[in-house]
């Protein structure tokens, strides 16, 4: 007998999505299996690692742990989502190539969505806030220093007026 499948409507990236999943279906294997948003990337799938993490309805959530019909009728953000509209780099992701806060890229999807929803509930970090802002996500090349540089620098970018992600104002 064939799985049933269940009708989810999501606001991915601003646009209006429908998918049909099967009731197991996980969000990070619906945003990239069935709606082909690959940046989000799946490392541990047990929520540990943070690769997964993406915006639903502003906040940070392991998509690996969260069932696509959970998310149904929410808004989410992928890393493809936190760019500014004409297709540059937002303040986190200019943060991130400034501060080489990147090696492999990996866990850098996670790290900027998780930084972006950080740094909307907190604007100007200390360096220990900023250390804790990405304490749940794990880099196995930077040794995090550059990241933290990156939080701290994007900071500063919003500061002087920069879009952070999702068209909003900081």
């Amino acid at each position: 007998m064939p799985e049933e499948l269940h009708d989810v409507s999501l606001r991915v990236n601003g646009i209006t999505r429908e998918v049909q999943v099967p009731g197991r279906r996980l969000l990070s294997d619906a945003l990239r299996h069935d709606l082909a948003l690959t940046g989000t990337h799946v490392g541990c799938e047990h929520g540990v690692c943070g690769a997964c993490t993406v915006l639903v309805d502003g906040r940070p959530v392991r998509s690996c742990l969260m069932l696509a019909v959970s998310a149904d009728g929410t808004e989410v953000t992928t890393v493809e989502g936190l760019g500014e509209p004409d297709g540059g780099l937002g303040p986190v992701q200019q943060a991130f190539s400034e501060c080489h806060g990147l090696q492999c890229g990996f866990c850098t999807p996670g790290f900027l969505t998780t930084i972006t929803a950080g740094l909307r509930e907190n604007p100007c970090p200390t360096h220990d806030e900023a250390r804790d802002m990405i304490a749940g996500n794990l880099c196995r090349c930077t040794g995090y220093q550059n990241i933290v540089r990156a939080v701290e620098r994007a900071s500063e970018l919003i500061a002087e007026g920069d879009v952070v992600g999702e068209g909003e104002r900081a």
